[in-house]
């Protein structure tokens, strides 16, 4: 019981601890294929460490919504990764909590207050880029719940260790139609769900063109930093459960020695980096897309989620 507890919370500094890696290897391999020099990959470190020493504005015509939201937003990544199997491919003490629509709905609460936030402060960039935001999540939530109900069909469950068991042991259900089609809409799903390229561009700054950062333009100094901190832990969690769960369920320890658990980080981490091996191809070969050309790319990541949940019951 106590072995559990302690891997429950090793998993958490884990997403917490490596999340801002993740993000600093992804832009500074961005900015080398463009043939720039690109920033360390411990940058988000030192941006944190910078925003947590500076001094806090909150507007005056705020409400608590406002002051509240930054907790919320770094405390549901942390929440979902004591259900999702981060290192272990055992259940650990909290598994079953919550299955992974649960946890999907649980993310989904810190972009509801971050919308809210986004415009309690009556600043128009922020109420703009929420009701961008809240039609790319109104366009996400059914791709969310298709490929759960996907997962559902084959795994008999939505349990996340539970699926990731399932894929390990019989091979032959890896490869049908109805996985590489979930694992593209998911994919999809991410790209969409992060504001990534080609749904928005992380590293625009141009406030009428904002989806994904214009959330946090009204925030400073500590609120700041943990928008900043939970929206990278929220993109470090979805890759988990892409690698962990659906891709590559391999890997994590199957035993409760501390050996086993450092080698399960080792590996997550080499995973993490090949997913953002990929991205960085993906979002140096597409552009952004206009505006209304999202809800056509979203449609397009539904109808591949709904024929894989057909592919799935009728074969």
């Amino acid at each position: 019981m106590v072995k559990h507890i302690l891997f429950n919370i090793l998993q958490v500094l884990v997403v917490m601890g490596f999340s801002p890696l993740a993000v600093g290897v992804l832009n500074c391999l961005k900015e080398i294929v463009q043939s720039k020099r690109g920033p360390s990959i411990f940058q988000p470190y030192r941006d944190l460490r910078k925003l947590f020493a500076k001094d806090e504005v909150v507007a005056e015509e705020s409400s608590w919504i406002f002051r509240v939201t930054p907790y919320i937003v770094f405390v549901a990544p942390i929440f979902v990764a004591l259900l999702i199997p981060v290192l272990t491919s055992y259940p650990l003490f909290w598994a079953f909590m919550g299955d992974m629509v649960g946890a999907g709905f649980v993310l989904a609460l810190g972009g509801f207050f971050a919308a809210l936030a986004a415009v309690d402060t009556a600043n128009p960039y922020g109420s703009m880029g929420a009701s961008r935001t809240r039609m790319v999540g109104f366009l996400a939530e059914p791709v969310f719940l298709i490929v759960f109900f996907s997962v559902s069909f084959v795994a008999d469950s939505t349990i996340p260790y539970i699926v990731q068991q399932k894929w390990v042991t019989p091979m032959a259900n890896f490869f049908e139609p109805s996985h590489i089609l979930l694992l593209v809409a998911f994919i999809m799903l991410i790209l969409a769900e992060k504001g990534r390229i080609p749904v928005d561009n992380p590293s625009g700054h141009f406030e009428l063109a904002m989806i994904e950062e214009s959330k946090d333009l009204e925030y400073s100094g500590r609120g700041a930093a943990l928008m900043k901190w939970g929206g990278w832990m929220k993109f470090f969690v979805l890759m988990i459960v892409f690698s962990n769960v659906l891709l590559t369920p391999w890997g994590l320890a199957s035993t409760m020695d501390w050996g086993a658990i450092l080698l399960a980080i080792l590996l997550v981490m080499i995973k993490i980096l090949f997913f953002i091996l990929f991205l960085v191809l993906v979002e140096s070969s597409l552009a952004k897309l206009r505006l209304f050309r999202i809800s056509e790319f979203m449609s397009a990541a539904f109808v591949i989620a709904v024929i894989s949940m057909l592919t799935s019951v009728f074969s």
